[in-house]
C-alpha cells in the first residue's frame, strides 16, 4: 500500500492513526468542500507529521457530503489514478461511510477500520494486513495538542527539574491535610512575607511582621505550627518567630519557594507524582498550557491543565481543585477533553473536598471520574487512576 484513502474527521485521531500505523507514501483525504479549499486546517495536519517526523504527500478532494453519488465517484477515481491503494474507514461522517461501502462493493480495495475499545485495526474488506493487528503507537501529552491544530507550552512549573523534588511530594502533601483547612492562610502568609520584585533576582530569604494583612483587609498571625512543619520536612531553615513581633526564615531553594507559595501546586504535585508512580502511563505532565490554535501569540486563546497523562493513543486530562468544584471547572474539562482527545480521552476532577451529589451528578453526565479527599487521605488515588484506565466508554 503505497496511498491510503482517510475519510476526514472533526476528531484529529481519526484522521491520522491509519498514516502513523502503515505509514503510507501518500494519503488521500476524502473530505468536505470547506476542508478541501482550507489551507489552514491542511497546513496543521502537514504541521503534525513532520512533529511526528513523517513526510507523507497529503491530497485533499473535496465532495458534498450530502451527494452520495458525487462522493463514489470521487472515490472511484482516487482509487483508478492510484491502484496501490487502502481505505481507512475509521472516521468520516455517515454519508462518507455510505459512500465507501457502496464504492468497495463494487471494487476490491482493501478496506479496513480501527477499533478504540479493542486498541486494534481490523480487515472489512480485502484488507488482510490489518486482520486484529494491534496498534502498537504511542503518543506524548504535547501530540495530542498538536494533532488537534494547537501546541503546548510550559506553565507554572519546570518539568524538566521536577524529578529532584519528587522525594519531598509526598510529605509535603501530608503538611497540606493535616493543616488543609487553614492552607489558604497559610499560603498568604507565606506571599506576604516573602514578596518578589520585579526586574530582581529572587530572594530566599523571608522576613515580616507576625500578623500581616490577609485577603478582604483580614488580618492573618503567622502560622507557627505550619512554619515548624515545614521546617521539619526541609521546606524551610533559619527560623525565627518572634510572637507579635517577627518571623524571618529562608526558602531551601528557589523551586521550593514557588511550592509553598502557591495554593494550588501541593495538590497538582501530588497528582503527578501518583500518576507517575502508578506505572499507567508513557508520558506524564503538569500544568501544561495549551495553546489551542497553535500559534503562541500574545492573545492566543489558552488554557492550563494541572496534570495530563497519555497512554499508547489515549490521552487523560486531570484538573486538581483544592476548594470546591463548581460547574463551569468541570464543563471546561470536558471541553477540553473532547477538543484535544476526542472519543479516546478520559477525564478526572481531583478535589481536596468531598464530592457533593450535585457536583457528582454533573460529573457523570459529562464522562467525568471524581477523586475526592477520602481517595486522598486513604492512599486509594493509584487504586482510582487505575480504574479510570479500565474504564470502558
Amino acid at each position: 500500500m503505497e496511498t491510503l484513502i482517510e475519510l476526514f474527521d472533526d476528531r484529529p485521531l481519526e484522521n491520522v492513526l491509519g498514516v502513523e500505523m502503515f505509514r503510507p507514501k501518500r494519503v488521500v483525504y476524502l473530505c468536505p468542500e470547506p476542508i478541501a479549499s482550507d489551507r489552514r486546517a491542511q497546513n496543521r495536519l502537514r504541521t503534525y507529521f513532520r512533529h511526528r517526523g513523517l513526510a507523507p504527500e497529503l491530497i485533499f478532494v473535496g465532495a458534498s457530503i450530502y451527494d452520495s453519488d458525487a462522493m463514489v465517484k470521487t472515490l472511484c477515481e482516487t482509487a483508478a489514478k492510484y491502484p496501490d491503494c487502502a481505505m481507512d474507514i475509521t472516521g468520516g461522517t455517515d454519508a462518507a461511510l455510505f459512500a465507501a461501502g457502496r464504492m468497495s462493493a463494487e471494487s476490491s480495495i482493501p478496506v479496513f477500520t480501527y477499533s478504540r475499545r479493542m486498541n486494534s485495526f481490523y480487515d472489512i474488506c480485502n484488507a488482510p494486513f490489518a486482520a486484529f493487528l494491534g496498534c502498537n503507537v504511542e503518543y506524548r501529552v504535547e501530540d495530542f495538542f498538536v494533532m488537534a491544530g494547537g501546541s503546548m507550552r510550559y506553565g507554572r512549573v519546570d518539568n524538566a527539574i521536577l524529578e529532584r523534588y519528587l522525594g519531598d511530594i509526598d510529605s509535603f502533601f501530608g503538611l497540606y491535610l493535616k493543616f488543609r483547612r487553614k492552607w489558604t492562610d497559610i499560603v498568604t502568609y507565606i506571599q506576604r512575607v516573602s514578596p518578589g520584585e520585579p526586574d530582581r533576582p529572587v530572594s530566599l530569604q523571608a522576613r515580616g511582621n507576625y500578623t500581616v494583612k490577609g485577603e478582604r483587609s483580614a488580618r492573618i498571625s503567622a502560622p507557627e505550627d505550619a512554619l515548624y512543619a515545614l521546617r521539619d520536612i526541609g521546606f524551610i531553615d533559619s527560623l525565627e518567630i518572634v510572637p507579635g513581633s517577627t518571623v524571618s526564615f529562608r526558602f531551601r531553594d528557589e523551586q521550593i519557594r514557588k511550592m509553598t507559595r502557591d495554593v494550588g501546586s501541593v495538590l497538582e504535585l501530588y497528582v503527578y507524582k501518583a500518576c507517575l508512580d502508578s506505572g499507567l502511563f508513557d508520558d506524564v505532565r503538569t500544568s501544561a498550557v495549551v495553546d489551542w490554535e497553535g500559534d503562541r501569540s500574545r492573545n492566543a486563546v489558552s488554557n492550563e491543565l494541572d496534570v495530563m497523562c497519555s497512554k499508547g493513543v489515549m490521552p487523560v486530562f486531570i484538573s486538581c481543585k483544592t476548594g470546591e468544584v463548581k460547574t463551569e471547572a468541570l464543563n471546561e474539562l470536558a471541553i477540553l477533553r473532547d477538543r484535544f482527545g476526542g472519543k479516546m480521552a478520559k477525564a478526572a476532577i481531583v478535589t481536596a473536598e468531598r464530592g457533593g451529589a450535585a457536583m457528582r451528578n454533573r460529573a457523570g453526565e459529562l464522562n467525568i471520574d471524581v477523586i475526592d479527599l477520602d481517595d486522598l487521605a486513604e492512599g486509594r488515588i493509584n487504586d482510582r487512576l487505575a480504574a479510570l484506565m479500565r474504564k470502558v466508554k
